[in-house]
C-alpha cells in the first residue's frame, strides 16, 4: 500500500512537472515569435529608411525590400516572411511609386511587387523550413547515434559479477535521460526496473514480448519493444518518457538483447572452466586413492592367498579367507578403473591406432572374463567378410569386456547374452543384447555418467558407476559412438560404433 501510494505522488509530481515544462515551451514560442516580427519590421523599416534617404528608385527599393524578406524567409519562417512581403508591398506603394505618399492599390506594379514578394517569401520558407528541418534530424540522428555507441561501449564494461538486468536498465536510463527502463527476460522470467516504478509498464513490457510486436504509447511517450536474438523472442522492454525514434528504441532493445546473451555466454563460461576444474580436481584425487589403494591390497591377497594355501585351516577359516580373497579382488579392480578413468582424462592420453577386427575385439573381450559365467550365455554373429576398425587393441577390449560383464550382472540368470557385429558403409557396430532390467529413457544418456546409478538398481549386483562411463570414454576417443536402448520385448542392447580403418591400412 505504502509503495503503491508513492508510486502515485511520483505520478503526481511527473505529471505537475510536464504541465510546468509545456507552459514554459508555449510562453518561449511565444516571445520568440513576437520577437521574430519585431525584427522583420524593424528590418523594413531600415529598408526604407536606406532606399529614402538614398534616393533609390523604384526598381533598387524593391530588391532592397526583397532582400528583406528572403533574410526573414531564412531566419524567421513562412508566416513571418509573408507579413513581411506584405508590409514590404505596402510600404513600395506608399513611399516609391508616384503619387508618393499616397496609396493606389489599382496599379498593376502594386500587384506585381506584392506577388514577387509573397512568392519569394512562400519558396524561400519553404525550403528554409525544409532545410531546419533536415538538419535538426541529422543533429539528433548524430546525437542519438553518439549515445547509442556510448550505451554500447559501457555495456561491454559492464560489471559481470552484478545482476546484467539491473546494470542494462541503469545504463540505458542514464544515457537516454528517460523516467523509467523496464527490462523483461523471458529465459529467466524475471523483470528489472529502472526509475519510477509503475505497474502498469512492467505488465506492457511482458505484453510486447507475449505479442511480439512493438507497440508506441504516444500518451506516455512510451516505447513497449520484443528483445529478439534472430527471429526468436527472448524478452520485452519499456522506454518511459523519452524522445525516441523507431530506429533508437529497436536498436535499444537490441543491445538489451545482446548484452542478456552476452552475460549468460559468461556465466555457462564460468559454469564450464568450474566443473573443468572440478573433474581435474576428482581425477587427480581418484588417481592418488586408486595408487594408495594398490599396495596395501595386494599385500592382503598375498596373505589371504597364503593363508588359503596351508592345509591346517578349519572349514570355518577357509570360508573366511575365501571372503576376504574376493572382496580384496573386488577392490583391487575398482582400484584398477580408477586408474583407468584418470589415465583417460589426462591430458597426454592417446590411443595406440592399429587396423583391428571387431570380432577379434569381442573374442579378447569375452576371455578377459571368468570363462564359468560367460560358458553358454555369450552368443556372437557377424558377416563373414569382415572390414577392419582403426582402434587401441588394448582399450577397446577393455570396453567390450565392461559390456559383457554388465550384461552378465544385469540380466536375467542363464539368460543368452547375444553380441552381433554389422557392416555399414563408413562404420562398423556391434551390440550386446541381454534379457533385464529395462533402463528408463530418462535414464539412457544418463547412465554414461561418472558415478551415476539409475533407479531401481538397488537390488541388482552393487558397482562402481565408472565402467560405463570409461567405455564412453574410450569410444569417444576412437571418434565412435555408443548409446543404449531398451524395452521389455526386445530387451536392453548397448551399441559401439567406430569407423572403418582406410583402405590403405586395411
Amino acid at each position: 500500500m505504502v509503495a503503491m501510494n508513492r508510486a502515485a505522488r511520483a505520478k503526481l509530481k511527473k505529471e505537475w512537472l510536464q504541465e510546468v515544462l509545456h507552459l514554459s515551451l508555449i510562453a518561449r514560442a511565444t516571445l520568440k515569435t513576437l520577437l521574430s516580427y519585431c525584427c522583420s519590421f524593424a528590418g523594413v523599416a531600415v529598408c526604407t529608411w536606406l532606399a529614402f534617404s538614398l534616393g533609390f528608385n523604384v526598381a533598387s527599393s524593391g530588391f532592397l525590400y526583397l532582400v528583406a524578406v528572403v533574410l526573414t524567409a531564412v531566419y524567421g519562417g513562412v508566416y513571418e516572411a509573408t507579413v513581411t512581403s506584405m508590409v514590404s508591398a505596402t510600404c513600395l506603394n506608399y513611399f516609391f511609386i508616384p503619387p508618393i505618399w499616397s496609396f493606389h492599390v489599382s496599379d498593376p506594379a502594386d500587384w506585381v511587387a506584392l506577388g514577387t514578394f509573397e512568392l519569394t517569401a512562400l519558396v524561400i520558407g519553404r525550403l528554409s523550413h525544409r532545410a531546419q528541418v533536415q538538419a535538426a534530424e541529422a543533429i539528433a540522428a548524430q546525437h542519438n547515434s553518439e549515445r547509442l555507441y556510448r550505451t554500447a561501449q559501457r555495456i561491454l564494461l559492464l560489471d559481470r559479477s552484478r545482476e546484467p538486468g539491473t546494470l542494462i536498465t541503469s545504463l540505458i536510463r542514464e544515457v537516454f535521460d528517460l523516467s523509467e527502463v523496464v527490462l523483461f527476460d523471458a529465459i529467466s522470467a524475471s523483470t528489472y526496473v529502472s526509475g519510477i516504478s509503475l505497474p502498469e509498464a512492467e505488465e506492457r513490457a511482458r505484453s510486447a514480448y507475449y505479442l511480439n510486436s512493438d507497440v508506441f504509447d504516444a500518451e506516455s511517450n512510451t516505447w513497449f519493444c520484443v528483445l529478439r536474438l534472430g527471429v526468436q523472442s527472448v524478452g520485452g522492454l519499456a522506454l518511459c518518457d523519452g524522445m525516441l525514434t523507431p530506429l533508437v528504441a529497436t536498436a535499444l532493445a537490441s543491445l538489451s538483447a545482446i548484452a542478456l546473451e552476452r552475460a549468460r555466454s559468461f556465466e555457462k563460461e564460468y559454469r564450464a572452466e568450474a566443473a573443468r576444474q572440478s573433474e581435474q580436481l576428482r581425477t587427480a584425487v581418484l588417481d592418488a586413492l586408486a595408487h594408495a589403494f594398490k599396495t596395501p591390497l595386494t599385500i592382503i591377497r598375498t596373505a589371504s592367498s597364503g593363508l588359503l594355501a596351508a592345509s591346517s585351516l578349519s572349514t570355518k577359516q577357509t570360508e573366511l579367507l575365501t571372503l576376504i580373497d574376493e572382496q580384496a579382488q573386488d577392490l583391487n579392480d575398482i582400484a584398477s578403473r580408477l586408474l583407468g578413468a584418470a589415465k583417460l582424462d589426462s591430458v597426454d592420453f592417446k590411443p595406440q591406432w592399429e587396423p583391428v577386427l571387431f570380432s577379434s575385439l569381442v573374442n579378447a573381450a569375452i576371455q578377459s572374463l571368468d570363462a564359468q559365467q560367460c560358458r553358454g550365455r555369450c552368443h556372437v554373429h557377424g558377416p563373414a567378410p569382415e572390414t577392419p576398425v582403426l582402434a587401441d587393441r588394448k582399450l577397446m577390449v577393455t570396453a567390450l569386456a565392461q559390456l559383457v560383464d554388465n550384461a552378465l550382472k544385469y540380466s536375467v540368470p542363464g539368460s543368452p547374452i547375444d553380441i552381433g557385429i554389422a557392416m555399414g558403409d563408413a562404420e562398423v557396430t556391434v551390440t550386446v543384447r541381454d534379457q533385464g532390467l529395462v533402463i528408463a529413457p530418462a535414464d539412457r544418456e544418463r547412465i554414461f555418467e561418472r558415478f551415476y546409478r539409475a533407479a531401481g538398481t538397488a537390488q541388482l549386483p552393487a558397482g562402481t558407476g565408472l565402467g560405463l562411463s570409461i567405455v564412453k570414454r574410450i569410444v569417444e576417443a576412437h571418434h565412435g559412438r555408443v548409446w543404449a536402448e531398451s524395452d521389455v520385448d526386445a530387451g536392453t542392447v548397448f551399441s559401439v560404433a567406430l569407423p572403418t580403418a582406410p583402405k590403405r591400412l586395411q
